[in-house]
């Protein structure tokens, strides 16, 4: 059995007061900034202020959006960057920056090609809410997408020996001639530390933990669970304000519909079980949405509902499709029955009304027409392999579409549209990408897409 990989940040007194590129957060997007940077020859360190690594892209379990991709040919889709594009539009009510979007779109599947020349294969694919093809990239394992791209990408760092420091929070940005020239930092040992770089990657994710924040601009959302770890407090948006950044639709925050919320820590219930064919049911036993809609619509769906919850309800097959359940069942989060009658028991429900719901869907899946809904993705298997299994689901904030206004080139812009100069943002912390909605799977790829982008336009920057 190999060795299960163990990444042990750098230690503090290594901790260097000049770099090229100073990289602040530790999820996807800045491991990926780091690392291209350090490809083209650059000197980036990653400060991290939490004391574990990855930040909110560990709990991302669905996978990775990209269109025309080798992958998709292999399994006979045929796809396009306007049909990628025209998806996340409609999905985010129009309001998504589109040379943002164009951008994104269009470097996706080179995205793809540039985790693969790294080793980090995602050979299979599922799908998510608001998409009308295969497009979702995972691995061939199916594992979590969130954790393991985590993993693969802090071995790719270890193996080029950028440095990374846990622990670190900043501050401050400091400019100087309306420049940035650096950080002020606070650590276990010390507070108002300067370290000096040229350039700054803002990758510290969003605001979804810190009900400060969301209460500034959604009263509505105060009290709601989140499915956030505890550092996504809106660190970088306070640092890029402070340095004269603008900000952008800061009162689109996402609620994702199917969080399990029944024990002390709220647990996202990833799309991709969905995507895979779970249906939703009421504690009517009866289906009430497209249950692959916009995460807004499946949301407002919901909370319409008596209880303003909802079970999850698959089988075996879609289960062995999504090996997120195996840690779902771990800590107890499933409901088991031997038929669909037992499952309705386990959970409440008038087992003749759930027995005739899953019917009625079988037949859908077979004939591919759902009568009801019209849901027409995620229906490749239907409901019929004992043991069934459910999971109680609600929603909570999950993503905060708002945030630091940049241009396609990641540079952090000012209220007149001009750059602050050595100042860069990719990630959640930025906004304008996804309008008033994120599709499931494009958070992922932007980290990947905007993660890589900031890191060449970091270099050139340098080198002029």
């Amino acid at each position: 059995m190999a060795e299960k990989f163990k990444f042990v940040p750098n230690d503090l007194a290594e901790l260097q007061d000049r770099y090229d590129l100073i990289v602040i957060g530790s999820g996807g997007t800045g491991l990926v900034a780091a690392l291209q940077a350090h490809e083209l020859g650059l000197h980036p360190v990653v400060l991290e202020k939490m004391p574990k690594l990855g930040g909110n892209t560990n709990r991302a379990s669905s996978g990775m959006n990209a269109a025309e991709t080798n992958v998709q040919l292999h399994n006979h889709v045929v796809d396009s960057f306007d049909e990628f594009y025209a998806d996340t539009y409609k999905g985010g009510g129009k309001l998504n920056d589109p040379d943002m979007l164009k951008y994104f779109t269009s470097h996706s599947a080179l995205a793809i090609d540039w985790l693969a020349d790294h080793g980090i294969i995602l050979d299979d694919l599922t799908i998510t809410g608001g998409m009308q093809k295969k497009r979702t990239h995972r691995p061939s394992s199916m594992a979590p997408i969130g954790g393991f791209l985590v993993t693969e990408l802090l071995k790719q760092v270890q193996a080029e020996k950028i440095p990374v420091f846990t622990n670190v929070t900043v501050t401050s940005l400091n400019v100087n001639d309306d420049k940035v020239t650096g950080v002020t930092v606070k650590t276990e040992k010390a507070a108002g530390e300067t370290i000096n770089a040229n350039a700054v990657v803002l990758a510290t994710g969003g605001f979804g933990a810190n009900q400060k924040l969301i209460g500034k601009y959604r009263k509505d959302l105060v009290g709601y669970n989140t499915t956030n770890q505890p550092g996504a407090t809106g660190d970088g948006i306070e640092l890029a304000t402070a340095a004269g950044a603008d900000l952008v639709d800061m009162d689109q925050i996402q609620v994702h519909p199917t969080v399990q919320q029944d024990t002390d820590h709220a647990y996202l219930i990833g799309e991709a079980v969905r995507g895979e064919g779970a249906i939703l049911v009421g504690a009517d036993g009866k289906r009430f949405v497209n249950e692959l809609d916009t995460r807004k619509n499946v949301t407002g769906a919901i909370d319409k509902l008596p209880a303003k919850s909802a079970y999850l309800i698959f089988d075996t097959g879609i289960r062995s499709r999504v090996k997120a359940v195996e840690f779902y069942d771990h800590i107890g989060l499933v409901k088991h029955g031997d038929s669909i009658a037992d499952l309705a028991k386990a959970l409440d429900i008038d087992a003749d009304t759930l027995t005739q719901t899953v019917a009625t869907w079988n037949q859908d899946v077979a004939q591919q027409k759902d009568a009801a809904f019209n849901r027409t993705m995620g229906m490749d298997r239907d409901i019929s392999a004992g043991p069934f299994f459910a999971i109680h689901i609600a929603p909570a904030v999950h993503y905060t579409m708002g945030g630091i206004k940049i241009n396609p080139k990641t540079q952090v812009l000012k209220a007149d549209g001009t750059p602050v100069n050595g100042l860069f943002a990719a990630g959640e912390v930025a906004g304008g990408l996804h309008g008033n909605n994120r599709i499931g799977g494009n958070s992922i790829a932007e980290t990947v897409v905007f993660g890589r982008q900031a890191g060449e336009q970091v270099y050139t920057y340098l080198q002029a």
